[in-house]
């Protein structure tokens, strides 16, 4: 209007009427601002032309903190809260309070002492907020690389090659991880660990890592072969979230594990166990991902679990859970929708299937020493009408190739399980039929003792287990028993055209693990200090006993042979169907593990093996390989060796390729700040490891000879006469971890 003026400043519309500033914040109302000030004339003794002398956190005796989750705010005192409580000490009405005593009482109160004291106080809050947000830790590994070799394909340091290891020679290795946790309230915690590269080496004979993501990568564009460098230098390396509510206990993960629901009324194992140790770095794996909420209150018994891989190899996917008691039953539903097919190869042993849906409900009891569980799968009915092949056995000899198809029935089965424990006696039965496409998942849970005879979960099939653990003293023995059969069995090798094996990436189900099978184990154990269960996840550092082992012996009788399992070729992108399998075989194998704790910080784990074991691809030729390794603690020493002989390579192609080694030795030494760690876990230390093969025809990287190859190059002949090869690495390494 008329006689007035406006100005902003700072955020707020200042007007000046009747001889006096008014103003009227509009903008910023969304954050507590801490310097929102201005000139106001109507306090001459402070104000300078030109300057602003009033500010909003002058009003008010406390002052705003941070926010709680309910979003309210924790206030702390100002220094005008002190200077006001100093001034309230003097009683007015009192006997001896006169004008004298007044001025005196407020000339005893000083500005500086109450700012000191309301400082003290807002430095309280600050140290709280910053637990808000803080540095959780840092890991800095320095590592060295020496390699060598004779007979080999790799080339000596002069010749590098595109492929890895690159040469024969030196390299080096720096990987920084930083931690953080955050806590925006006592409610939420999160914690983020995020993975920095240095120099990343090319000559490793292990070639698979998860540092080896920042390899310079050459790509063929239109201007030609273009060499990218730096790739992937920072990468989240693991991240976890927790919110606790009244309502919900939420769980968030990326690359953190988590336990499976075998305890909790999943029969069919349905949600699986995802703690993968080191294997999930060694292939540069994104599992699992995901969100789990556990429901409280009126939500109890209800789980639920989305994400986009919440185990390695899972399709993106929402599961929910629900528990109720009925009576003296517990029952279990679970409900599986999958959106999509996962996109994400890293490893053979987590080829995506196709989506589908799946259902299962479980119902348990015990009856005084007796256990029964029972119940339904219904999985797999998005295949109904998908074509399959079947071999029939013609009346003149061979085979007939027919067609069938999925049928709504074929996607139902059932499982039922009874336990039985009295005293020193422990025994099972279970039985399970599922329908050609009544896909489950593999059993999670330990039944008594180490039994590595379990079903596999898959559809198109029947199976009787049955085991007995007996305990007499210090031991316990238990015999073990599998049979198994496929409803419709595996397309033979020799089966005519247009036969073909079946694959489960073409096929809507496949003879794999579920093969016919006959087979039996006994397993021996002497553990005098039960209380440090063998069979815990983590006994190797939890075991008290100063000698306790199991031996553990298997047979399998296997008639048939199997359908086509899955490769993946050297991009580790794009996978295959192997064109044969192998063939009908017994197999047999023995397994050890001794465990000793022993005075004085000493700690033993050792592990034996010996037997027979076949490829996951399509080569016929049967491995006999025996071998062991062990670590040892003493103090802050701790020293770790292997020896193999005739056994795979440490990656997954290795089985698929039946790629062995005729031996394989190593060696490693190490000091820690402290008592060693086990498990792989994050410690400061300093070590040297050596490690040692030979190689034959049947190695990777064999080359006794060279032939002329493709546009007059040089190619290696592994079938070649010549002496074995040999590969060699000496490794150094210095971990800091705080």
């Amino acid at each position: 209007g008329k006689g007035r003026a406006g100005n902003a400043i700072g955020g707020f519309v200042f007007q000046w009427s009747d001889g006096w500033w008014k103003y009227m914040q509009e903008v910023r109302l969304d954050i507590h601002d801490t310097n929102a000030s201005w000139p106001n004339r109507g306090y001459p003794e402070d104000y300078v032309e030109g300057g602003n002398n009033m500010n909003e956190e002058w009003w008010g005796i406390t002052a705003k903190g941070y926010p709680d989750d309910r979003g309210f705010y924790e206030l702390y005192p100002r220094a005008a809260y002190y200077a006001l409580k100093d001034a309230f000490t003097l009683d007015p009405y009192a006997s001896g309070t006169d004008l004298a005593a007044i001025r005196a009482h407020f000339g005893a109160i000083h500005g500086v002492t109450a700012m000191h004291e309301a400082r003290a106080d807002r430095a309280d809050l600050v140290a709280a907020s910053l637990e808000r947000v803080k540095l959780a830790g840092v890991r800095m590994e320095f590592e060295t690389y020496s390699t060598g070799g004779s007979n080999v394909s790799t080339p000596p340091s002069e010749f590098p090659a595109a492929t890895y290891p690159s040469y024969r020679g030196f390299d080096q290795m720096q990987s920084f991880y930083v931690d953080a946790q955050v806590n925006p309230t006592g409610a939420v915690t999160g914690d983020l660990s995020v993975n920095i590269l240095g120099n990343v080496p090319v000559n490793p004979i292990d070639e698979i890592f998860y540092e080896n993501r920042g390899r310079r990568v050459t790509v063929q564009t239109d201007d030609g072969q273009v060499e990218l460098r730096d790739i992937e230098r920072v990468k989240i390396y693991r991240a976890s979230v927790r919110w606790e509510d009244e309502w919900f206990l939420l769980d968030g993960f990326y690359r953190a594990g988590h336990t499976h629901w075998g305890h909790e009324g999943d029969l069919f194992g349905l949600y699986r166990d995802a703690y993968y140790g080191e294997n999930v770095d060694i292939y540069n794996g994104e599992a699992p991902v995901g969100l789990e909420m556990t429901g409280r209150k009126a939500f109890d018994g209800i789980k639920l679990v989305y994400g986009p891989q919440v185990w390695w190899g899972a399709n993106p996917l929402v599961m929910v859970k629900y528990n109720r008691r009925v009576g003296r039953l517990d029952a279990t539903a679970i409900f599986q929708e999958e959106f999509a097919r996962q996109s994400s190869i890293s490893s053979s042993v987590a080829i995506p299937l196709p989506p589908t849906r799946k259902a299962t409900l479980q119902f348990a009891t015990s009856i005084g020493p007796l256990g029964i569980e029972a119940g339904g799968i219904w999985s797999g009915s998005t295949k109904k009408g998908e074509e399959f092949q079947v071999a029939e056995e013609a009346a003149g000899g061979g085979y007939r190739i027919l067609a069938d198809e999925v049928l709504a029935s074929d996607a139902f089965g059932a499982k039922g399980k009874v336990t039985y424990e009295s005293g020193r006696w422990h025994w099972y039965a279970q039985g399970g039929y599922y329908g050609v496409v009544a896909d489950g998942g593999p059993t999670q849970t330990i039944t008594y003792t180490g039994w590595t005879l379990k079903e596999s979960g898959i559809g198109n099939n029947a199976n009787l287990l049955t085991g007995l653990a007996v305990n007499v003293g210090n031991f316990q023995i238990g015999p073990n028993f599998l049979w198994q059969k496929p409803v419709i069995g595996p397309i033979p090798a020799d089966a005519p055209d247009p036969g073909r094996l079946r694959n489960v990436l073409d096929d809507p189900f496949a003879v794999r693990a579920n093969r016919e099978a006959v087979a039996g184990e006994i397993m021996i154990t002497w553990d005098p200090n039960p209380a440090s269960w063998m069979w815990a996840w983590d006994n190797d550092m939890r075991e008290d006993a100063s000698l306790a082992w199991s031996l553990g012996l298997v047979f399998r009788h296997f008639p048939t042979s199997m359908d086509a399992g899955i490769g993946i070729l050297e991009d580790g992108r794009t996978t295959f169907a192997f064109p044969a399998s192998t063939p009908p075989r017994d197999l047999w194998e023995v397994n050890a593990r001794i465990v000793s704790a022993v005075r004085g910080g000493k700690r033993l784990v050792a592990h034996l093996f010996a037997g027979q074991a076949e490829p996951n691809g399509d080569d016929p030729r049967l491995v006999e390989r025996f071998g062991g390794d062990a670590r040892f603690t003493w103090g802050k020493m701790a020293l770790a060796a292997h020896t193999k002989f005739n056994d795979f390579g440490p990656y997954d192609y290795h089985r698929d390729f039946n790629l062995t080694y005729p031996v394989q030795l190593m060696g490693d030494v190490s000091y820690s700040l402290g008592s060693p760690r086990w498990f792989g876990f994050p410690q400061t230390r300093i070590g040297i490891r050596g490690l040692w093969r030979s190689l034959d025809e049947h190695s990777p990287r064999y080359c006794p000879a060279e032939v002329p190859g493709p546009g007059g190059s040089l190619v290696c002949d592994p079938t070649a006469p010549g002496d074995n090869g040999t590969e060699w690495e000496i490794r150094t390494y210095f971990h800091v971890s705080i």
